[in-house]
């Protein structure tokens, strides 16, 4: 029969029977002696608890760890699909809005459309109003409407260019077309239109064409006008009356006197010479000591400077305006006294028709045909107001 271990030994093979050396190093050292093995017993049980303490904090720690980074994990992953969804929702939207900003505009270019085409739909009804205005015009409507054209037009040209003869005939048409009417409320019309008549006809009567002619035929004679520059000097009078005192003398000389014959020519000889001289230096009092020296140039471009004014004062002349006529005329024949010939005959032609031009009278107050034109308007209005 097999002996039991001692006490010792059942303890310490119990205290160790976690670790696998230890058991085989008592198995090999079962022939040590009882007291030795109880003494190594007893000092290797504290180390093996606390290694067994260390080892399950360890696991602990490792199991802590394991699930800590598990936590993690898992967070990591909720937090990647929440951001993936995130950023699938964001796609989402951003196509939605995309969708919805494009379906705006299309709303806006179909709202535009439809603005356009109401405008022209209301631009088209204010004209189909205007056309049927006109159209349910009757004959005396559109009679006053082509009374008040003529009569405005009259008016225009009547204030603008003085057409005293174009507004009396705008007048008597009107007054015509209106007799042809049946409609007795024209007589306030045609009243007021015939005082508008009388009144032009106690007009002063203006010839402006005379006045234009007359200016006309100036300007054709600018080019005939002799210049100061062009003056050629006369003979002396003392040598004519000494030529025709010798040639006499000369031709009732005897033919044997042949001393009066010598005197004779020798009073001619002399006479030429002095002559001659006399032409070598001319004394000469001219007010405008620079009309003398012109050149041909400047003789043309003072020609043509006296056509321009008078042309500026015909201009002036067909506008009516008087103060334009008067200082262009005054200018012109301050270059013909300055640059011309005045002792000529033509010059003095010339300065004769001007001063008659420039004594015309041109300012007459124009009066307007605003009677006639209110007595029309308002007959109009009176007929439009019913409708």
């Amino acid at each position: 029969m097999k002996e039991l271990p001692p006490p010792s030994d059942v303890k310490a093979s119990d205290s160790t029977a976690g670790s696998a050396p230890e058991t085989a190093a008592a198995a090999d050292t079962g022939s040590v002696a009882p007291g030795m093995a109880e003494r190594t017993g007893a000092r290797t049980s504290p180390v093996s608890f606390g290694a067994i303490i260390i080892v399950i904090v360890a696991v602990l720690l490792l199991g802590q760890w394991w699930l800590a980074q598990r936590q993690l994990g898992e967070l990591r992953e909720d937090v990647a699909r929440r951001l993936r969804s995130s950023e699938t929702a964001t796609a989402e939207a951003r196509v939605m809005l995309k969708s919805i900003q494009e379906g705006m505009q299309a709303l806006q270019a179909k709202v535009n459309v439809i603005e356009s085409r109401q405008s022209e739909t209301q631009s088209q009804q204010v004209a189909l109003e205007q056309l049927y205005q006109e159209l349910a015009r009757t004959r005396d409507d559109w009679t006053l409407a082509e009374i008040e054209q003529v009569l405005s037009t009259a008016n225009q040209q009547l204030q603008l260019a003085g057409n005293v003869q174009g507004a009396i005939i705008a007048l008597r048409s009107a007054d015509a077309r209106l007799a042809l009417s049946d409609t007795p409320q024209f007589v306030r019309v045609r009243r007021a239109i015939a005082e508008d008549l009388e009144r032009l006809k106690a007009l002063p009567s203006v010839d402006l064409a005379s006045i234009a002619l007359r200016l006309d035929s100036v300007i054709g004679k600018v080019d005939k006008l002799p210049l100061l520059a062009d003056e050629k000097p006369a003979a002396p009078a003392s040598v004519a009356t000494a030529e025709s005192a010798a040639a006499p003398s000369a031709g009732t000389a005897a033919p044997g006197n042949w001393l009066a014959r010598i005197e004779s020519l020798w009073l001619r000889w002399k006479s030429e010479v002095w002559n001659d001289v006399k032409q070598v230096v001319q004394v000469r009092k001219v007010d405008a000591p620079d009309a003398l020296l012109l050149s041909p140039d400047q003789a043309y471009y003072a020609r043509e400077n006296l056509k321009l004014r008078l042309l500026n004062a015909r201009l002036a002349l067909w506008m009516r305006n008087e103060t334009a006529f008067r200082n262009d005329l005054a200018l012109a024949q301050d270059v013909i006294a300055h640059y011309f010939d005045t002792h000529a005959r033509q010059t003095q032609n010339v300065q004769t028709l001007l001063r008659q031009v420039q004594q015309s009278e041109l300012a007459i107050e124009m009066p307007t045909l605003a009677e006639s034109l209110n007595a029309v308007r308002s007959f109009t209005a009176t007929q439009a107001a019913p409708q």
